[in-house]
């Protein structure tokens, strides 16, 4: 553990000799071992010991220290009115924070102010703006294993958003799968069951110690029932109760009222939330299924490029959300694209409504930018952590819903007319919050002026008679000048002695008997009498009881509101959707693109684009050259060739993405699109290396191929980008060969293979389903000229040499490598036939020409031999390499 967390080893010798506060600060650092106590002391969050010396270099803050009775401790504080920034800081260096605030107000008891962990800060559980990164979901995850009933094998992951009340669950056999759903939402935190693994989860995610028993199945049942009622009507396996259950309480416990250690049952946790209403257990398979390698290599949300724009992305282009809800609502559903026809056609009938109705579409735009984000303000209104001008936010939403909703109503597709249903106006909501609470109230809550005039007959009273003192206060100067003759008295007040009259050193024989003196200055006297000391208190116990009632009135209104947390939820919903349905239309409208034909997913799978474009390429070039591609079951493997920069990549990633488009509900960049929905996109794009892994380029190239040909199958799209150029040329030339017959005879999924290796051309004379296509391009004095149109049939040749003068090289150095590529093929025409002028043997004939010594190509025979039998496609890259190696051992005997 660190050294800066848990109670400082200094008062635990000593916990008994403590000062009451200091005892405190010492058993809440017990408490919360994991993480960094901030220990409120009036205005600053304070750190000792250990804990202290960290914080002030981390933060660069200065180290002071306190002394008492048993001792000097080192001491560091930050300020409470601006600890976001600094536990930003804490976050980033690693650090859970735990926030220890003052719940009651110094001289409300005889003792130490009591202290208490109201929430516990952790990159998971941020439900503060100031912290949160954007409107996208931040989710914290759980991982679980089975526990009995035969489902032991069943890994769950739950996913929750604590800002937001997201809350989805699903599980599997299958590491990968739980991988891949991991790698769709990105969590930035993770608790982990005792019997589970953390390898599903990316490496920039938190891994959270926690308390075990969370996970036991009893207990978690327990947890999630309290929520949602009996978890077997909600979930399948008992892994995801787990899951759930452990998910839950390490929520409330991030809210400050549950504990860490084993013997935290779980009816003391306590720090119940509220606004979970809805757990939605989900099957993978029932969306696209994108990978970690997919979602990055298509560009979603990152670009992949590092100097790249950051809305160079598919999000980047299609967001054009007027609210943090559809911003959100539009993100899911490009993490999860739909898979049935009847629910794609649904989204695509609206997006073509509202892209065909210009005015509705852009006055839906214009009110929906006044909708805030509700999620997460019913959120804090839940969690008693909402302020007045947070409900005045959720009023002033309300208050738009009517006119969408009159937008809506005559719609005339079926899914816009849903949601012209579901859209509640909460009509109470909003006319409570409007005669509760003013329209411009003050940040603070305790202070007054936030509860409207006429909504509490006896704040009213005491209002008044604060109005009534003041007004008589305001007379008084008047009044007291003409009585007393002193033109220069004056009526006056501060925070220390009240109000007073002042009267100057030269008037002072003129002061009346009644006056009785209250404060002596340089050049006047202040007095009192009797009267005004009777208005002063009336005044000032009337606004204090007034404070005091309003904040009793706004918490039982907040209450109020937080009690409709599911109404204002499924609102939410709707707006999200609303919105993200325009963002689509407008995208579509304003780029040109056009509404998909979508195929029945009983039929044979075809992909038919005409004109497609790259939606992302496209905004980022003054011109695009669109290219057509058809795909189906007699036509299903495309082998690619072409020089580097003739559009190889863009072409496979701008069908890709068409698709993925189309199975989204959006309209698609194209002239036409046919499109079969996939269940699954697989891509094999790019080279990168693992070096935090030690992974070669090689491997990691070979471990996603492992994965695409153990999973594909016949209803997968598949794109593959110069597989095996992390080797040499004779095994590369191997290894893509191998790979593209086991994509055509064995998966049959439809695949687009870029390749430089020419002879895999040749492949198309021998796999009937398999043609080839070609981006050509020309020479003109001396320069290359790039079309960006792909053509049917195979590139002449790669013009790397010529490349490279575009791209650059310097003279000298392209010289010398025309110079080599003359004599390579002077080399290669003494030596026998041009090893490009047809491809390597099918797996069932000889790969090799014998050689005179009568092995293959002057390798020993047992080596040839052993050569000939690998099945290079059902080998792992790891057994890929152990062979290698043993053979080429066996060369060097």
């Amino acid at each position: 553990m660190d050294p800066a967390l848990g109670p400082p080893d200094a008062m635990a010798e000593k916990r008994d000799e403590l000062t009451p506060m200091m005892r405190q600060y010492h058993d809440l650092c017990a408490r919360y071992d994991d993480a960094l106590v901030l220990f409120q002391v009036g205005d600053f969050y304070e750190t000792f010991c250990g804990a202290a010396e960290r914080t002030a270099r981390l933060l660069e803050v200065t180290l002071t220290s306190r002394e008492d009775s048993t001792g000097e401790y080192p001491m560091t504080g930050i300020p409470v009115d601006n600890a976001e920034s600094y536990v930003e800081e804490l976050l980033e260096a690693g650090y859970r924070v735990a926030v220890a605030d003052q719940i009651e107000e110094p001289g409300e008891s005889p003792g130490v102010v009591e202290r208490a962990v109201t929430r516990v800060i952790t990159p998971g559980t941020l439900t503060e703006d100031e912290l949160l990164a954007g409107d996208d979901n931040n989710f914290v995850a759980a991982l679980a294993r089975g526990d009995g009933d035969g489902d032991d094998e069943e890994l769950a992951v739950a996913l929750l958003d604590v800002s937001t009340g997201d809350f989805l669950a699903t599980s599997s056999s299958s590491r990968e799968a739980i991988a891949d759903e991991v790698s769709r939402f990105a969590p930035s935190e993770a608790v982990v069951g005792p019997d589970a693994s953390d390898d599903p989860l990316p490496e920039d995610c938190m891994v959270t110690p926690f308390n075990p028993d969370a996970f036991a199945l009893e207990r978690a049942t327990e947890t999630v029932s309290g929520y949602f009622g009996e978890p077997e009507a909600l979930l399948a396996a008992d892994a995801e109760v787990r899951a759930c259950g452990a998910l839950l309480e390490y929520a409330e416990y991030a809210r400050g009222g549950a504990e860490s250690d084993a013997d935290a049952g779980a009816s003391d946790r306590g720090a119940r939330l509220d606004y979970l209403t809805h757990l939605t257990r989900y099957d993978p398979r029932e969306y696209l299924l994108l990978d970690a390698v997919a979602l990055r290599s298509l560009e979603l949300f990152e670009p992949r490029a590092v100097r790249a724009r950051e809305d160079a992305t598919l999000i980047g282009v299609l967001d054009e959300t007027a609210s943090a809800l559809g911003g959100r609502a539009l993100r899911d559903w490009l993490r999860r694209p739909l898979l049935e026809p009847d629910r794609i056609e649904a989204r695509l009938d609206a997006v073509e409504e509202l892209t065909g109705s210009v005015r509705t579409r852009e006055h839906l735009h214009e009110l929906l930018r006044d909708v805030y984000d509700l999620e997460r303000l019913i959120g804090r209104i839940s969690r008693e952590r909402a302020n007045a001008r947070d409900l005045r936010s959720l009023r002033d939403t309300l208050a738009v819903v009517p006119e969408i909703r009159e937008l809506l109503a005559d719609a005339d597709c079926n899914r816009l007319r849903e949601l012209h249903e579901d859209l509640d106006p909460l009509a109470d909501v909003r006319e409570l919050i409007d005669d509760a609470v003013v329209a411009d109230p003050p940040i603070e809550i305790t202070e007054g002026g936030i509860v409207a005039e006429g909504y509490d007959a006896d704040l009213d009273d005491l209002r008044g008679t604060a109005r009534d003192g003041k007004q008589w206060i305001d007379d008084l100067e008047a009044r007291e000048r003409e009585r007393t003759g002193i033109d220069s008295l004056k009526v006056g007040y501060n925070s220390v002695h009240g109000y007073y009259i002042e009267v100057t050193n030269p008037n002072l024989e003129a002061v009346p008997e009644d006056y009785q003196r209250r404060q002596t200055l340089k050049n006047s006297e202040r007095f009192v009498t009797p009267e005004l000391k009777d208005r002063e208190d009336e005044i000032v116990g009337a606004e204090e009881r007034a404070d005091e009632l309003e904040y009793e009135l706004f918490c039982e209104v907040r209450s109020a509101v937080a009690n409709e947390v599911e109404r204002v939820q499924a609102l939410a919903d709707a707006l999200a959707t609303v919105d993200a349905l325009v963002s689509l239309a407008t995208a579509a409208a304003q780029y040109d693109y056009c509404r998909p034909e979508i195929r029945d997913r009983d039929a044979d799978l075809e992909i038919d684009v005409e004109g497609g474009r790259h939606p992302v390429v496209e905004r980022t070039q003054e011109s695009f050259v669109p290219n057509g591609a058809v795909l189906s079951p007699d036509r299903r493997l495309a082998v690619i060739t072409g020089p580097n920069m003739s559009g190889k990549s863009t072409y496979m990633r701008q069908l890709a993405q068409i698709v993925l488009l189309a199975q989204v509900g959006s309209f698609v960049p194209a002239e036409s699109a046919r499109i079969s929905p996939v269940d699954r996109i697989f891509t094999r794009v790019g080279a990168s290396d693992d070096i935090a892994g030690g992974r070669s380029t090689f491997m990691v190239e070979m471990d996603e191929l492992a994965t695409i040909l153990r999973e594909a199958d016949e209803r997968s799209l598949v794109l593959l980008d110069e597989v095996g150029r992390g080797t040499s040329t004779a095994d590369g030339l191997a290894i893509a060969q191998a790979i593209t017959e086991h994509l055509h005879d064995e998966v049959g999924a439809p695949t687009l293979f870029a390749t430089h290796h020419h002879p895999l051309t040749e492949l198309a004379d021998y796999l009937e389903a398999a043609f080839t296509l070609h981006f050509e391009v020309e020479q003109r004095e001396g320069e290359v000229v790039f079309h960006h149109e792909i053509a049917p049939g195979a590139a002449t040749g790669s013009y790397g040499v010529e490349v490279a003068t575009a791209a650059g090289v310097p003279a000298a150095v392209v010289e010398r490598s025309r110079e080599l590529v003359a004599e390579n093929a002077d080399e290669s025409a003494l030596d026998g036939p041009d090893p490009q002028s047809g491809p390597p043997g099918r797996a069932d004939e000889s790969h090799v020409p014998a050689s005179t010594d009568g092995g293959s190509q002057g390798l020993p025979d047992d080596v040839a031999s052993e050569l000939r039998s690998l099945e290079l496609a059902h080998l792992t890259p790891v057994e890929a390499l152990t062979e290698l190696d043993r053979l080429q051992r066996l060369l060097e005997e």
